[in-house]
């Protein structure tokens, strides 16, 4: 060989690395194959996305590192361009060396010499994970919107309810097809005026609706009315239109809202009115209201004292905050923390409840915390706490106010860090438990007298929920009442049709110092004796063991409290609430003491100033 053809050969192979080099370096994924479709050459890139070596691949065909369900498109796609000469782009999933895919567009392109005959294959690859899912997540978004506008079609029609929109300037740009017959409009002559729309209603409820409208623009609140409309077909008709204000650059521009025909409701509504007090006449049947009745989880009533407690707990179920309910003995206290932990991201773990008040004080940080073998005498072996078995779930602390000092500092410490350790143990544990708590007593009036630590309270008090007592909502007693009855009737076998008036009047002029839990004894030994299947309770069974229960009688026992009372307002020149309220003297929550002035008919008002 002459030594120019050398030294060619050597500056071909120095260039040759050269570019190889180049090529590892780029981020690209590079590869060729010899004119037969066989690989014979992968850059670094490829390599350690192949977890392989050169060596390894060379001679390799595509099948080796495609995904199964997409072998058989790309070797078709390879042997016709192999046949054609032509170039390649095709897509496939790819193992790379952890057995996971990837996916790639490749493409392929032939170099030949001189004559025309292909010499090399050169290819490059993209990764197109990233964009394939971003393309599915769109097609899936697409897919999900339309089907939505279908169900909202749908749910419109059948509801009878069009939706609207009303922009800033008057003009209706947008009503729904369902909107139209609702006012007897007709579609074919386009979106109507704000002028026609209102002309539709009676002049009461015109001025109503102009006046709402312009409120909400005003001041971008929701808009909620209802008016009576002269349909020209099915006469006079209530409507209810709800509005939401659209903000941009904080300024209203338009407002989105739905119109009903609540007609039917209306009149049903109106008509259970009118029978209402003729049933009350006759039986008062509660089994088929139950049905009806706003019920959260096990807390029956639907009056508004306690619907608001039942709307904060569904606020706060949702969340991890600590909450602290308050309440007397019997307001169903628990039941709440259960509603509340079976309303939370926490529901598939454990609901686990400790009573403060019934363990022992030697015994309550081993309860709690656990303890470890030997850590006292009778710990004969380790013992898990009720925060290791509420992990991940909820703990529920009954009668807080009833903890030992030393515990109120453990128990803060849990709270502040999220770890304890155990009786006896030196093992820092960690727990992720949320605590919802509950007492009976004035956690103020603890505080002031140091029995209770300020900042445990500010602990709990993350989220407080005041119970009302049952004299307080006493118009949920019939809704217990057919509850309690419907329980404790089918547990002694006896079918009770009817529940009679009087009785439940009877049962509503008590004051149940003993709430729920008291009206639930009573009902139950009402039904031990009762032998017919008409449910009635003569008052003097729990008359008389609410007066057998004090060494006074009915009017002493009134006027030693009105005593008590008075002689407090007079200390606090009428203050109720607060550290130096008449509740803390007395040691019972303010909103007690506050039915109880109410009850009595104490004029508090008269104490200011004396």
């Amino acid at each position: 060989m002459k030594a120019s053809e050398t030294f060619q050969n050597d500056e071909s192979a120095a260039t040759e690395n050269a570019l190889r080099r180049a090529v590892d370096t780029t981020p690209a994924f590079i590869h060729t194959a010899r004119p037969d479709g066989y690989l014979d050459y992968f850059n670094r890139g490829w390599l350690d996305f192949l977890g392989k070596s050169l060596e390894e691949v060379c001679g390799w065909r595509w099948t080796e590192s495609v995904h199964p369900e997409d072998v058989n498109a790309l070797v078709q796609k390879w042997h016709a361009a192999l046949a054609s000469g032509e170039p390649l782009e095709v897509e496939s999933r790819v193992r790379r060396a952890d057995g996971s895919y990837r996916a790639f567009l490749h493409r392929k392109v032939p170099l030949r010499d001189e004559h025309g005959n292909i010499t090399k294959w050169f290819g490059s690859s993209v990764d197109v994970e990233d964009r394939k899912c971003a393309e599915q997540r769109i097609a899936e978004k697409a897919s999900e919107l339309e089907r939505s506008e279908f169900y909202l079609r749908e749910g419109e029609r059948l509801a009878h309810m069009g939706s609207w929109s009303l922009r800033a300037d008057g003009i209706f740009d947008y009503w729904s097809p369902e909107t139209f017959p609702i006012f007897d409009f007709d579609p074919s002559q386009g979106i109507p005026t704000l002028t026609k729309w209102l002309a539709a209603l009676q002049p009461d409820g015109r001025d109503l609706l102009t006046r709402t409208i312009d409120k909400m623009f005003r001041e971008g609140v929701r808009g909620d009315v209802r008016y009576w409309v002269d349909h020209p077909k099915k006469g006079k008709r209530m409507m209810h239109s709800t509005g939401e204000p659209v903000l941009e650059n904080g300024k209203v521009t338009r407002l989105i809202g739905n119109t009903l025909d609540i007609t039917e409701q209306e009149n049903a509504l109106e008509e259970i009115r009118r029978l209402k007090d003729e049933l009350y006449k006759e039986n008062i049947v509660l089994r088929e209201e139950i049905n009806s009745t706003s019920m959260f989880e096990e807390v029956l009533g639907t009056s508004a004292v306690l619907q608001r407690v039942l709307a904060l707990a569904a606020k706060v179920a949702p969340t991890d905050s600590t909450v602290l309910i308050i309440g007397e003995t019997g307001t169903g206290k628990e039941l709440i923390a259960r509603a509340i932990h079976k309303r939370s991201k926490r529901v598939e773990r454990s609901f686990v409840s400790v009573n403060c008040a019934a363990i022992p004080s030697s015994l309550i940080m081993s309860e709690l915390f656990g303890h470890e073998k030997g850590a006292f005498t009778g710990a004969v072996q380790r013992r898990l706490g009720r925060f290791e078995l509420a992990e991940g779930g909820t703990l529920f602390l009954d009668e807080v106010g009833d903890l030992p000092l030393e515990t109120q500092i453990a128990l803060l410490r849990v709270l502040q860090e999220r770890e304890f350790e155990r009786v006896g143990g030196t093992e820092m544990l960690r727990c992720d438990v949320r605590v919802i708590s509950a007492t009976n007593r004035d956690l103020h009036s603890a505080i002031a007298a140091g029995s209770f630590r300020s900042d445990l309270f500010y602990r709990l008090n993350v989220f407080p929920i005041t119970l009302p007592p049952l004299r307080e909502r006493k118009e949920d007693i019939p809704i217990l009442v057919n509850y309690f009855v419907n329980r404790y009737a089918q547990r002694a076998g006896k079918k009770i049709d009817t529940i009679r008036k009087k009785s439940i009047d009877a049962l509503q002029e008590y004051s149940w110092p003993g709430n729920v839990r008291e009206l639930q004894n009573v009902i139950e030994r009402s039904l031990i004796i009762v032998d017919t299947n008409e449910f009635s309770v003569d008052k003097n069974w729990f008359l008389h063991e609410f007066q057998s229960s004090s060494r006074v009688g009915p009017a002493s026992r009134i006027s030693t409290e009105q005593e008590k009372i008075e002689s407090a307002l007079a200390k606090t020149q009428g203050k109720v609430s607060g550290r130096q309220g008449a509740a803390a003297i007395l040691g019972i929550p303010a909103s007690t003491l506050e039915s109880k002035i109410r009850t009595l008919r104490i004029n508090k008002h008269a104490y200011k100033g004396a």
